[in-house]
């Protein structure tokens, strides 16, 4: 019996000290728990909220819910050092020093938030926008605190860190209201080229998606080595201009087979010369 009391004065400090770290280590999986289930709820609530803004740039929605979840998450953390008995200014250094430390091995990571965030004050683009930027090409969906979602015209998902879009030429071709269109057609030599300017320019009088200001224009604006070439030069909204160039693509070749001319093919002549070799 004295041998059971003398070990239990012996484990009497390391049975509370075990008791006390198991409370601590049970209350900040908990926080853990409660903070990253509410850094979630709150970036789905302020997104929602934003999208009912008047005027709110959707570009902006992930980009502003983003930072609020990741403030939520670096309080959580903060708070469960807490837990254990650490102090906020050995918070604030440790913070700073594995913020140093994070930044020197995460540089491609935070060039690419400082490029999220030029994209976002300088706006290049915004949702909804086609661009080429590089080797990418596609429809913007949004811009995120790392990268930025694309939607490629045949329907793929592309991720593209965003220093890669800030460090590159920016191609936006939805960010003017009208675009210009240029159809070719060659018709042969002997063909008569007033016919076909004529021909093209009532082409693009006849659709009320060509703009009347500026003027559609046909010009001549090659001599190849098969044919002459024609331009009919348009403008159109941007809303319209690619179901327009493939409606025109088709009706140019029509109107000017109407009009008499050919649309000539590549060909060449040989001359076979006889003779004796002396």
């Amino acid at each position: 019996m004295e041998e059971w009391t003398a070990i239990a004065k012996e484990l009497g400090p390391w049975a509370m000290l075990a008791a006390d770290w198991a409370i601590n280590l049970g209350s900040a999986i908990l926080i853990l728990v409660i903070g990253w289930i509410l850094a979630g709820w709150m970036q789905s609530i302020v997104a929602r909220g934003l999208r009912r803004v008047p005027g709110m740039d959707a570009t902006l929605v992930p980009f502003l819910s983003s930072i609020i979840k990741y403030l939520i998450l670096i309080i959580t953390l903060v708070a469960v050092l807490g837990r254990f008995g650490v102090q906020t200014a050995s918070i604030i250094a440790v913070l700073g020093a594995a913020g140093l430390a994070i930044g020197l091995a995460l540089q491609g990571t935070l060039q690419n938030i400082a490029a999220g965030v030029m994209l976002l004050l300088l706006r290049p683009f915004r949702a909804g926008d086609f661009i080429t930027a590089g080797s990418v090409s596609g429809t913007v969906m949004e811009v995120g605190l790392f990268t930025s979602a694309l939607k490629t015209a045949d329907g793929v998902s592309v991720m593209a860190p965003n220093s890669q879009l800030w460090n590159t030429t920016i191609t936006n071709f939805s960010r003017n209201p009208t675009r210009r269109m240029d159809i070719v057609v060659g018709i042969a030599y002997g063909d008569d080229i007033d016919a076909a300017m004529g021909a093209l320019l009532k082409l693009a009088d006849g659709d009320s998606r060509c703009l009347r200001e500026p003027a559609p224009q046909a010009m001549v604006t090659a001599l190849g080595d098969n044919a002459v070439e024609i331009t009919l030069r348009l403008w159109a909204m941007t809303g319209d201009f690619w179901a327009l160039k493939f409606d025109f693509t088709k009706g140019a070749k029509l109107a000017v087979e109407a009009a008499g001319c050919s649309i000539p093919f590549p060909q060449q002549d040989i001359h076979v010369v006889s003779g004796k070799l002396s």
